[in-house]
């Protein structure tokens, strides 16, 4: 394993060695209407998610379910009150039909020293970038990411919240994350890539690229793709 931390102690997480669930710091969930995303969320869930905030520049705002003590849904989509952003928004925002999870985020700590040991060992994460954005009440939530996910978003980017609280702790609750796994056409290497990274995620063989978490919450067991 390199540079992971596992999430802190709590009934809703995991016990035992530190498995996947706990490295789970949050799911991506793309759409191309937030409104929408968040509504049919919530069809599925049960749950509303509590919104997020702004990221400023990059043309995208977010909503939140917690899925844990430290984990999160993060629904996030194109910000009507931002202009149109040069560069393309993130998680391929831009040419989504429909929501879609598009990948997950990693707890990591040190990201610069966990980056150089990923690329030694084959995998490259991309270049550790600072992101912050403010809450609805106005605090301000500051954290550092790496930019890169990699076999179509299978393979995550790993974040470090620092000393902000963690998101999850004021998301809107009632949902929790029980199971993650993936399918790919090339299952064998991107299993093999995420061994190096220590991540215990399950790829299978499938025709497309494909994340599926399974949720219970209101509405019972949802696997969530």
């Amino acid at each position: 394993m390199i540079g992971l931390c596992g999430a802190a102690g709590g009934s809703s997480q995991p016990k035992g060695p530190v498995s996947l669930l706990a490295k789970v710091d949050h799911l991506v969930y793309a759409t191309p209407d937030l409104a929408i995303g968040v509504e049919k969320i919530q069809r599925l869930l049960g749950v509303q998610a509590t919104p997020g905030g702004q990221h400023l520049g990059a043309g995208t705002r977010n909503a939140l379910i917690a899925l844990g003590d430290l984990t999160y849904l993060e629904i996030i989509g194109p910000d009507p009150e931002q202009p149109k952003p040069k560069a393309p928004r993130r998680f391929g925002i831009d040419d989504l039909a429909a929501p879609t999870l598009v990948t997950w985020a990693a707890k990591g700590t040190d990201l610069e020293r966990l980056t150089g040991e990923a690329l030694r060992k084959g995998v490259q994460l991309g270049d550790v970038s600072p992101g912050s954005r403010r809450n609805p009440q106005g605090a301000l939530l500051t954290w550092r990411v790496t930019l890169t996910s990699l076999a179509d978003g299978i393979i995550p980017f790993f974040i470090d919240w620092g000393e902000t609280s963690h998101p999850a702790r004021t998301a809107a609750r009632g949902a929790s994350l029980i199971e993650l796994r993936a399918e790919h056409p090339d299952a064998e290497r991107v299993q093999r890539l995420l061994n190096q990274l220590g991540l215990e995620l399950l790829v299978t063989k499938g025709q497309t690229p494909a994340l599926i978490a399974t949720i219970t919450s209101p509405r019972g067991r949802v696997d969530l793709r």
